[in-house]
């Protein structure tokens, strides 16, 4: 009731939202953090993390509850936790310090709640999941890089006993027999003042070092060495820290010390990228020579992204803990043997667990300290061990870059999207300001590199060039080059063995190959009967065996059992007839009723008719439950239809489809020069057929759209054109493979200079970003793409369900034409019987019927009760009493007997 004035009271409205609240907080996966105060990228990754899998899964709802504490607050750490347990947690991700994370650690194992640890620790126990890579494999890790680089005599500086363990390999490395191992501690409780030790080390006949110490340590210990002398050339490092690229380490770049070490977190990592790129918003994140991404923050993202991916397996319903009392969480356990059972690609590589849930197979990458910063020196994984990856030392190109310098250079194009294209606007624009594209990006990156100076000349009749057969004479865009009137051609031109004759090429800066332009595959209009679709015919046919089988053994298990006949006069306690329920129609209801999940009211009594009926309902409930399913996919899902599917069907016209390529192109030239069958074929019929041919790669793809038209082209093309054309797509695989090349005139001085300008371009991935700019952002790219991700769930039509509208109108018409066939049949027995006119009989019966109303009828003809007694008998379904046997006279004088 709204109270006068039509507002509610606040109390209402408060409580109102309270449900609200705590209804979308039940709806809601809490996951906890417990991070230091010193270490706030802890907490923008743990959330960067979860909106990424909430993102990549929809149906989760990750909600991240984090605290802050003070480094090594053990008492704090205690008391945040236990209230971050009252908001249902299914996990918690530990601080990095060892004692506050030893004691949320008991917590959690008292609460039976999932613990995710990324320290550096040998007590993993339930329900612990460690991330870290174990220290006992890192140690292994640790001899084979020793060994690899062939250390004999060293010295192992740790800063604590904890890290002793990791270096048990080491020491046991050459036995005792063996080199001289040293071992010194660093940390001596001395307010961080290392230089004692360092003097000692000094001072010892060793310049090969093994550091083994916590991140927090290292810059002083780093810091005070530079001090004492001791990072000079003279000395080598290895540290055993995964942090350590982590580090300043630009003071010791021009040192001359050799510093190697592993590291979990690879910089080069596309996901590691996108990752840094979202968290520091920055679009270059590791300017300089260290890389700020911790291995804690990485694997809390990995720990985030293991809980999520567990998740889409199960999905256990938290509960409220509360560290007062005994209670836990029963599932806990459970989740956690189930996150390490899974595998996953992280930022720290591939994520797997041992049969003790331990991380001991892992990757590490070997990395070296140099004067241009961090470099990637080799590969280290449990199970291959060290592999070196070295690269070749770099050759400079300065004495021949500096033969390009001011250098200019006429460079020749044609118009082709979108290697070359003249710029969509309204003003007048004149010399290289007019043109646009790939190949003329390509041409200016390569002058800023190497430092020539260029200008574009457009091909009038816009041909790449080859040798005319007519003339014998080179045309195009290479007899430009030929005659010297240009330096350089750029556009899609393909290498082929001919132009190689007449001119020189750069190193390819794309690869393609020829691919086969056709209309995407038209979707097949659903069957008249799809909804039988679920079971092949085969299935259709046993289940109609089945089901006769199952209603004529009912039927006969009936009539066997005397369970099954009963008594049709309750009220005659001696009666002279037994009547039996399973008539064989009365079976066949049965079994369709069971078969259709709708029952009847036939109820089997007998153990046997039991046992049979209970088989039967077992069937149908697999059976029903396999066919609902199956029949979503297959009313739903519609089949795509393609006359081609590749090159063999093209070359025999499958589907009446017809084919062409540009005229005098790479492409048709292929299949001339091809001994293969298929492409024999297919230039037969070309050359055979010129009105397939066209002029330009636009024709073709025009043609294509409009009409049952394939047509051969670049790979590289066809991705350009099916990014805008969404009718389109590519059919079959690649025919050849070739690449793209810079023409230029034979013996060009500079052809070497440019490909390897081509070349670092590639490794640097540059290449790579100018083709998703021109293929997928320029000129209306990315637009099919756009199409494909808002395509949804699309509403079923009644061609889909056509079919189970046939059935029910099939239904209801032979129910229509038996009913009235019933009363047909009924009136003539009447009207036999009472000795009436059947034409009157029938006309008062109708009438009655198109009455519509009242649910009685009187009786016209009353039968005597004898008569009635007797139309009563069902047939086939009565007994007489007096066909059952008597009784012996020594059963009467038991039942006699009182």
């Amino acid at each position: 009731m709204v109270p006068a004035g039509g507002s509610f009271p606040l109390g209402f409205i408060l409580f109102s939202f309270l449900l609200v609240l705590l209804g979308c907080q039940a709806e809601r996966t809490n996951v906890g953090l417990v991070y230091e105060i010193t270490q706030p990228d802890l907490d923008k990754i743990f959330h960067l993390a979860i909106n990424k899998a909430n993102e990549d899964n929809e149906e989760l709802q990750f909600h991240g509850v984090s605290v802050a504490i003070e480094p090594g607050n053990s008492f704090e750490t205690s008391k945040k936790l236990c209230k971050m347990l009252r908001q249902n947690l299914v996990a918690v991700f530990g601080p990095t310090t060892n004692l506050a994370a030893r004691h949320a650690m008991s917590i959690c194992d008292a609460k039976e709640l999932p613990f995710l640890d990324t320290r550096w620790d040998f007590q993993a126990r339930l329900p612990t999941i460690n991330l870290h890579p174990h220290p006992a494999a890192l140690g292994v890790a640790l001899k084979d890089m020793v060994s690899a680089l062939g250390w004999e005599s060293f010295t192992i500086i740790y800063e604590t006993g904890e890290y002793l363990p990791t270096v048990r390999e080491l020491l046991q490395m050459y036995g005792t027999a063996g080199p001289t191992v040293t071992v010194r501690r660093y940390e001596l409780d001395l307010n961080g003042n290392y230089r004692n030790v360092l003097r000692r080390i000094r001072s010892s006949s060793d310049y090969s070092f093994v550091v083994v110490g916590s991140l927090g340590t290292l810059p002083e210990f780093f810091k005070q060495a530079q001090q004492v002398g001791l990072v000079t050339s003279d000395y080598r490092y290895f540290i055993g820290n995964l942090d350590w690229h982590t580090l300043d380490l630009e003071p010791y770049q021009h040192a001359g010390t050799n510093i190697t070490g592993l590291r979990l977190v690879s910089p080069e990592d596309e996901q590691v990228q996108e990752v840094a790129k979202a968290l520091y918003e920055s679009e270059e994140p590791f300017q300089n020579v260290s890389c700020p991404m911790t291995n804690s923050m990485a694997l809390i993202y990995d720990g985030v992204q293991l809980l999520a991916e567990t998740y889409k397996h199960v999905n256990f319903r938290p509960v409220p803990l509360n560290c007062g009392d005994d209670s836990s969480w029963d599932k806990g356990y459970t989740l956690v043997n189930y996150m390490k059972a899974l595998t996953l690609n992280g930022l720290t590589g591939p994520i797997r667990f041992d049969y003790e849930g331990l991380r001991t197979d892992f990757e590490l990458e070997v990395t070296e300290l140099t004067v241009s910063g961090m470099q990637k020196v080799g590969q280290w994984s449990s199970v291959d061990g060290f592999q070196q990856e070295r690269p070749a030392p770099a050759h400079s190109l300065e004495p021949d870059m500096r033969s390009l310098v001011n250098k200019s250079f006429v460079v020749v194009t044609a118009i082709s999207e979108p290697y070359g294209m003249l710029k969509e606007t309204a003003e007048k624009l004149e010399g290289n300001d007019q043109f646009e594209g790939f190949g003329i990006e390509l041409i200016d990156e390569l002058s800023k590199k190497l430092g020539f100076s260029y200008t574009f000349r457009l091909q009038p009749d816009n041909k790449y060039g080859g040798i005319d057969p007519k003339t014998g004479e080179w045309n195009g865009m290479l007899r430009e080059i030929m005659d010297n009137r240009a330096d350089m051609g750029i556009t899609d031109l393909t290498m082929t063995s001919e132009r190689e004759s007449g001119v020189d090429f750069t190193i390819p800066f794309m690869n393609l190959g020829i691919g086969i332009l056709f209309r995407k595959p038209m979707k097949e209009p659903p069957k008249l009967f799809s909804f039988m679709s679920p079971f092949s015919g085969e299935v259709w046919l046993f289940l109609g065996l089945a089901y006769m089988s199952v209603s004529i053994s009912m039927f006969v298990l009936g009539r066997l059992s005397p369970a099954e006949w009963d008594n049709p006069y309750p009220c005659i306690e001696e009666p002279t007839e037994l009547e039996n329920q399973f008539s064989f129609a009365n079976c066949l209801w049965f079994s369709v009723g069971a078969l259709l999940q709708q029952g009847s009211e036939l109820a089997p009594k007998a153990y046997s008719t039991r046992a049979v009926a209970a088989s039967w309902w077992f069937f149908t409930l697999i059976l029903v439950s396999s066919y609902t399913a199956n029949l979503a996919a297959f009313l739903t899902v519609e089949s795509l239809v393609t006359p081609i599917n590749d090159a063999e069907d093209l070359s025999k016209n499958k589907g009446g489809v017809n084919y062409g390529a540009k005229i005098g192109g790479s492409t048709f030239t292929f299949f001339k020069e091809s001994n293969f069958p298929t492409y024999q074929r297919m230039y037969e019929f070309m050359r055979d057929n010129p009105q397939f041919m066209t002029s330009s790669n636009q024709e073709g793809v025009d043609r294509v759209e409009n009409s049952n038209y394939a047509f051969l082209m670049e790979s590289t093309t066809i991705e350009y054109i099916t990014e805008r054309r969404c009718t389109l797509t590519q059919v079959g695989a690649l025919l050849d493979e070739k690449g793209y090349g810079i023409a230029m005139r034979k013996n060009w001085p500079y052809r070497d200079i440019l490909s390897q300008a081509v070349l670092e371009m590639q490794e640097q991935g540059l290449l790579t970003k100018m083709k998703t700019k021109w293929w997928q952002e320029k000129r209306g790219g990315g637009a099919c793409s756009d199409a494909d991700e808002d395509a949804g769930a699309v509403a079923l039509e009644i061609s889909n369900l056509g079919g189970v509208f046939l059935v029910m109108g099939v239904g209801s018409f032979f129910g229509i034409f038996v009913s009235l066939l019933e009363m047909v049949l009924g009136v003539k027995e009447r009207s036999d019987e009472n000795k009436v006119n059947f034409k009157t009989e029938l006309m008062d019966e109708i009438r009655f019927v198109l009455q519509c109303s009242g649910n009685t009828k009187e009786v016209k003809y009353p039968k005597n009760s004898s008569r009635s007694i007797a139309s009563s008998k069902s047939k086939g379904s009565s007994i007489s009493l007096d066909s059952l046997p008597e009784d012996t006279p020594e059963a009467k004088g038991e039942d006699g007997e009182e």
